[in-house]
């Protein structure tokens, strides 16, 4: 049996459904859409990644207050029970996948839906598993990304869990190895040490959270640390076996051989994307960093298209998923030449504290030979951070020189991830230090930090009385 469609979409998490979205949306559900996909519907991070690992945090965080209350007078009795937290995690998943996935989807009488895994048969065509063939007069790649797996010796035979893995736990593990401590496992393991765990990590770079700024990478390990956290920094994994009923993690620092034990182990060391499509069908040229798409996120085959983390492109984030997406469709059916403009694009951790940042950082703005200044602030100069008793943070702000046009801004704080939202519109908008100070802020707000931030660039903030303009 063969069918055609005027957009065959392959995926169906962030970037495909935003896709198939706007492509319903542009031409009036008029436009014909497959969307062929594996695994649960909503992909990635609504089922594995943003929304459990989010909720997980919240309740580690929960446990935090309880446990170091942050004003005087406050004592509290409490117990946790890991099991029932995941259970509730993984009904919460299931209602947010139902409400936001399923049914939006069967809302859209244009769009059918392959539950599949799908390869290229030829150009545009691809087989399903009961062997329809579809043809797609124009085709968006939208496969996302998986869990990769370092060649680490005994560890296929030990057994090891992923992020993938880790929501159908029948509860958290009382020992926890951690191997990777990028913004998976740093979250997934300060939580897991929050509602209590026993969590060691070891990451083979000389950081935590590598690629962020070191200082700030510093900050959030001390964060970690004071959870109970043991971290073994340039480590490399080289073999792991059981013994006893143990899993034993055997590893080597500055030439010494050194080994722990724990109940479970979870790989995180990054994600591969999901190419194993029979490309080479197509003309679609990638490498196993992804698929290559040019500005307009179109292929080197010009009626096939890619969006999210299945691109070759630096950042695999949901938001940039959905927007890619989106822009993808509209390059289609408008024929809009959109490009994406990832300077302005935000990122996020969510470990205590936060880790956010959009635009370039003072090692970029450095080496790519801009001339700059850059001023950076404590959350201690902030009302509403010493309000919270979240003084411990750290604001920076990387701005062209005579122009002072804001450049990059990176921050550590435990509401860095809702800060950086204003950040990105100030960078999207090319506003310069005097804008950001002549935009009124509520007081006492978090985000009157960002306003310290850029009044640094003029004055001594330490010099200042509260709201001075």
């Amino acid at each position: 049996m063969s069918k055609e469609y005027d957009l065959l979409i392959i995926g169906y998490g962030a970037a495909a459904f935003s896709a198939a979205i706007k492509a319903s949306e542009i031409t009036s559900g008029q436009a014909s859409i497959a969307m062929v996909g594996t695994g649960p519907l909503g992909g990635t991070c609504v089922n594995v990644g943003c929304v459990p690992s989010k909720m997980l945090i919240s309740a580690a965080r929960n446990i935090m207050y309880m446990a170091r209350p942050r004003y005087p007078g406050i004592e509290a009795e409490y117990r946790t029970d890991s099991s029932k937290i995941l259970e509730f995690i993984r009904q919460a998943v299931g209602e947010e996948r139902h409400n936001k996935y399923e049914t939006v989807v069967s809302g859209y009488e244009n769009i059918d839906l392959y539950r599949s895994r799908a390869v290229f048969t030829g150009d545009r065509k691809i087989s399903i598993e009961d062997g329809t063939e579809i043809f797609g007069y124009n085709v968006i790649i939208g496969t996302g990304s998986r869990p990769s797996i370092p060649p680490i010796q005994g560890l296929k035979d030990a057994g090891y869990i992923t992020s993938n893995e880790f929501w159908s736990l029948e509860k958290i593990p009382g020992e926890l190895v951690i191997i990777g401590s990028g913004p998976i496992g740093s979250e997934i393991g300060q939580a897991a040490a929050r509602i209590g765990s026993r969590v060691k990590i070891i990451e083979i770079a000389d950081q935590i959270l590598p690629g962020i700024p070191r200082d700030m990478a510093q900050k959030v390990m001390e964060s970690m640390v004071r959870d109970g956290i043991e971290f073994h920094l340039s480590s490399a994994v080289k073999s792991v076996s059981v013994e006893n009923g143990k899993k034993i993690v055997r590893f080597e620092t500055g030439g010494l051989q050194r080994e722990v034990e724990a109940d479970e182990i979870l790989v995180a060391t990054g994600r591969s994307p999901n190419v194993d499509l029979d490309l080479e069908k197509t003309g679609v040229q990638y490498d196993r960093y992804g698929i290559v798409v040019d500005g307009n996120l179109r292929t080197s085959n010009r009626k096939i298209y890619a969006a999210g983390d299945v691109v070759k492109q630096r950042f695999k984030l949901e938001t940039l998923a959905a927007k890619q997406g989106v822009i993808a469709a509209e390059n289609i059916f408008n024929r809009a030449g959109i490009m994406i403009d990832l300077s302005s694009f935000p990122l996020a951790i969510f470990t205590d504290p936060e880790y956010a940042s959009v635009g370039y950082t003072e090692d970029e703005a450095r080496s790519a030979g801009l001339r700059y200044d850059v001023r950076a602030i404590s959350t201690g100069d902030v009302a509403k951070e010493r309000i919270l008793r979240n003084a411990d943070g750290i604001i920076r702000m990387i701005v062209e020189q005579g122009t002072k046009r804001i450049l990059g801004i990176q921050m550590v704080a435990e509401n860095a991830a809702d800060m950086i939202n204003e950040a990105s519109v100030i960078i999207h908008s090319g506003m310069t230090v005097d804008d950001v100070i002549d935009t009124p802020h509520v007081f006492p707000t978090v985000n009157e930090g960002l306003k310290l931030a850029a009044q640094s660039f003029l004055r001594d903030i330490s010099m200042m009385s509260c709201c001075m303009e």
